[in-house]
């Protein structure tokens, strides 16, 4: 397997500038590497839903966040040749969640092999599990997103 050149902190700063939402939460990225993205909500009033806590629809974008940025971490070097697409999510709430929650992105199979199949003519689909916790560490959401490259037309 090749050494990975993503420059990370440009994905995150391309992700600030090519999604607001990302900006109009403050998601911070508080680690990207090739194989894990870890962002964090900030603690914000504005943000949080009838008891006090961060609004469920916050928390599905923090992780959803999270998985747009393993992907183009992981696939950055494909993007002339497709583009990168969440085609399902699913999400499970486990506790009620209070202060800054931070979302960790796995990729739930090797990038190479997702490559391979783009290599041979398929629009590969993976998906990225998502594990939300709160700054105590306590699970408080579960989340799958399946993406796929859709190759560009030539």
């Amino acid at each position: 397997m090749t050494e990975s050149t993503t420059d990370f902190d440009a994905v995150a700063e391309g992700l600030r500038a090519s999604v607001p939402f990302v900006r109009t939460l403050g998601l911070e990225f508080v680690e990207l590497a090739a194989d894990r993205a870890v962002l964090r909500l900030p603690d914000e009033p504005a943000h949080h839903n009838h008891i006090g806590g961060p609004h469920a629809g916050a928390m599905f974008t923090l992780a959803e966040s999270a998985s747009g940025a393993i992907v183009i971490a992981a696939f950055g070097d494909q993007l002339a040749r497709a583009t990168p697409l969440a085609v399902d999510a699913a999400i499970r709430y486990l506790k009620v969640a209070h202060g800054p929650v931070l979302a960790e992105a796995r990729l739930g199979r090797p990038a190479a092999d997702v490559v391979a199949e783009l290599d041979a003519g398929k629009r590969p689909e993976f998906v990225v599990a998502i594990t939300i916790r709160d700054e105590a560490g306590t699970i408080t959401a579960e989340m799958t997103v399946t993406w796929t490259l859709r190759p560009h037309r030539g």
